[in-house]
């Protein structure tokens, strides 16, 4: 028995709501279950119940066992007070608030009925790529379409925090914030977190002190990454060094380790180098870019904005003081499409939530909904499944379900596994035998009349 399963049955009132009363002989009555809370605290707030007549309002608190109270610590924690009842599947102790009152207990052994307790032990045990693959394709098209809308605006929920955080540590420079997370994206899966160092290390207003020079951007970036060589007699290279040694001085820089930078398994194309004359050339064109795409009025506009030619050097290198084959080295609609996702859209919607202007979450919502879908083997998975992804939006929503649901088995706390489970509620649907081993999941036991 797991507590998150207890908190479905709670939540979605499967359980034998018949003749209740608390493990003292009290009537019980419930109003309202409550709203399930996800951060510290009672599980449920704003419950409303009555015990023998009287009306309560306040918290739920669920366990497996009600022993579980004191191994929390909750005996000696305020927020704890206002819990009105407990429920658990056992009550194997009294639980009394700080004033030494007991606290009401309602046990749920024996009202489970036993099907739904079966189809939930069989999702948790399934070794399928997601629990419910073999089930998936019974959920109403509806629920699905629903649930998708859902994990989206979590999705930017959570991503838009990230980018808040980085607001404060850039003492609310939007701008700044912005720079460190294109860089991140610019980097890729290997470079992301040395592309978000760099630009750390070299706040966006120094770069625009030089926005008119794209030779002292480029000798900046380059330097502070440690990627200049030593001994280049490339007349470029030695520019970008002599520039780099002045400017290094003037703003007291630090560069980063070299060691943080990786080229092993990399199409040159991603090479650091090269992105890192990307993101120069992005700022020298550009200058602000969060301004400029708080401004834009459409995705072609947006896309224009990050489909950058690079300075000559680089149209024939790819790394410094080897030449390779000539081209503009420009960042392919993957990548800028990667770039719009999940750079400009977390941060129309940190935006909006900052200045409670809706009308910039709904431009997020509107930019993904425009994008094609990321193609992945995730998102290939979920076609496979028949779930298809018709846009960013929904591709960004089904990683989300895949990555913060199924492999983490919240089955219940997902619109499909919740959905799944609901439909064994009635026990009727299942053979003896099947109720039979339910129950012996269960109770370890046959119950003396298995609930039908």
């Amino acid at each position: 028995m797991r507590e998150d399963f207890l908190h479905f049955i709670w939540r979605q009132a499967r359980f034998d709501l018949r003749d209740l009363l608390t493990t003292t002989g009290a009537t019980l009555g419930i109003q309202h279950f409550g709203t399930h809370n996800h951060d510290a605290g009672p599980d449920f707030s704003s419950s409303r119940i009555s015990i023998d007549g009287v009306s309560w309002a306040g918290n739920v608190e669920i366990h497996v066992n009600a022993s579980e109270w004191y191994e929390h610590g909750h005996e000696t924690d305020p927020q704890y007070d206002n819990v009105i009842l407990h429920v658990v599947y056992e009550e194997d102790r009294p639980v009394y608030r700080s004033d030494g009152q007991r606290i009401p207990c309602l046990e749920l052994f024996g009202r489970i009925p036993p099907g739904i307790y079966q189809a939930y032990y069989r999702l948790q045990r399934s070794e399928q790529w997601i629990l419910c693959q073999q089930q998936v394709d019974t959920v109403p098209g509806s629920i699905i379409e629903q649930w998708l809308e859902e994990l989206l605006t979590e999705r930017l929920g959570e991503k838009s925090l990230r980018v808040t955080d980085c607001l404060e540590r850039t003492g609310n420079d939007w701008e700044d914030t912005f720079y460190q997370f294109l860089a991140r994206a610019l980097g890729g899966r290997v470079n992301s977190d040395a592309m978000e160092t760099l630009a750390r290390s070299l706040p966006l207003r120094t770069l625009l002190k030089h926005k008119h020079s794209l030779l002292q951007i480029e000798a900046l970036l380059f330097g502070q990454a440690s990627l200049l060589p030593d001994a280049d007699e490339d007349e470029y290279v030695k520019l970008l060094r002599r520039e780099y040694e002045i400017l290094r001085i003037k703003y007291r820089l630090r560069p980063i380790p070299k060691t943080a930078w990786r080229y092993l398994r990399l199409r040159p194309n991603s090479f650091p180098t090269v992105r890192i004359a990307q993101l120069a050339t992005m700022i020298f064109r550009t200058g602000q870019l969060f301004g400029k795409s708080l401004a834009a009025t459409s995705v072609k506009e947006l896309t224009n904005m990050y489909d950058v030619e690079l300075s000559n050097y680089w149209r024939t290198h790819y790394r410094f003081g080897k030449e390779g084959s000539t081209g503009k080295r420009r960042l392919g609609s993957t990548t800028i499409h990667s770039i719009l996702i999940n750079t400009v859209a977390p941060a129309l919607v940190a935006y909006g939530n900052h200045r409670t202007d809706e009308r910039f979450i709904q431009r997020a919502r509107l930019l993904l909904a425009e994008l094609p879908s990321e193609s992945n083997k995730i998102i290939r998975k979920w076609a496979q499944t028949g779930i298809a992804s018709d846009s960013a939006g929904s591709s960004q929503a089904l990683l989300h379900l895949k990555h913060s649901y199924c492999d983490r088995k919240r089955c219940t706390e997902c619109r499909i596994g919740s959905q799944l489970l609901s439909s064994q509620y009635a026990g009727h649907n299942h053979s003896p035998d099947m109720l039979m081993e339910a129950a012996l999941l269960m109770y370890g036991a046959p119950p003396s009349s298995p609930q039908t």
